[in-house]
């Protein structure tokens, strides 16, 4: 596996990368809902906030970011 040549700049700018690591904090905060169970906290409800971010991931990858492309557009 190569790493593309302007991966820091991806990794730091990309709406992408923002969306999943705000899914990976849902995913585990339905976990930690799961472990100690707080009154009041329905089930799913940070899953389906993951859920709901990845969509966003998923459609901004597909997307074109003036902060990744500089000024060739």
């Amino acid at each position: 596996m190569r790493l593309i040549d302007d991966w820091r700049l991806v990794l730091r700018k990309a709406w992408s990368v923002k969306f999943n690591v705000a899914a990976t904090l849902f995913g585990a905060a339905e976990v930690a809902v799961a472990i100690w169970k707080p009154e009041g906290m329905p089930n799913g409800v940070f899953a389906g906030g993951a859920a709901a971010v990845s969509i966003f991931a998923n459609v901004s990858r597909l997307m074109a970011q003036k902060e990744l492309h500089g000024n060739d557009k």
